[in-house]
């Protein structure tokens, strides 16, 4: 429970990420860095080294969790309400990575992708335009294709700018690979639905251990 909660968490983060770049065009390169690192991070200890070893790393991820899934009494408490956009693209990723499962094909191309591009981090920083556009095009290229393209909505002046989409794809490509680990450690949809109380629980120990 302890890792599909870490998981779900940082599949949370992607989606407020993706929100976030689409309206104002703006992530840190730290919050960027920890999702991007997670591309690469593929012989991983444990689920939490995937993303720095560190739950500071992820507790935007945990507290969107925890509002996202806690009762309409918490949603409302904190003055958030359910954003049916946050949810969509949290469906869509996981759906996407569910399709993708089933295609060994674009599977082992992904995982050649990601290793050519781990290559390029010994002349350039994993946040840097380069790194970035690498990402962005194995998204474009692999998963896209698979169909059910995530329908991005933000500023369209924002949008607009080449640098943005970039950044978004990267994003959603970290989507997938929480995705990835959230099924490989037995995370299934209808838990979102029965065993909610479970994750947000978990989701709130793992916040007071930050």
């Amino acid at each position: 429970m302890k890792d599909q909660t870490i998981t779900f968490a940082v599949i949370c983060q992607v989606a407020f990420q993706v929100q976030q770049v689409s309206r104002t065009g703006k992530i840190t390169d730290e919050e960027f860095s920890v999702l991007l690192q997670s591309i690469i991070e593929t012989s991983p200890d444990n689920t939490l080294a995937v993303y720095g070893g560190q739950l500071s790393n992820i507790k935007k991820g945990l507290e969107l969790l925890i509002r996202h899934l806690g009762s309409d009494n918490e949603a409302t408490s904190s003055n958030k309400q359910k954003d049916p956009e946050f949810t969509r693209y949290i469906i869509s990723l996981i759906n996407l990575e569910r399709r993708l499962a089933k295609q060994p094909k674009q599977l082992n191309a992904l995982g050649e992708r990601i290793h050519a591009t781990e290559r390029q981090l010994e002349h350039y920083a994993i946040t840097s335009e380069t790194l970035i556009s690498s990402f962005a095009s194995i998204y474009s290229d692999i998963i896209s294709p698979l169909g059910h393209k995530i329908q991005v909505t933000g500023d369209p002046s924002i949008l607009k700018q080449s640098a943005n989409q970039y950044k978004v794809r990267a994003l959603l490509l970290a989507g997938i690979r929480a995705a990835v680990l959230w099924r490989q450690v037995g995370g299934k949809r209808r838990h979102i639905l029965f065993s909610r109380k479970k994750i947000v629980d978990t989701a709130k120990a793992l916040l007071n251990r930050i």
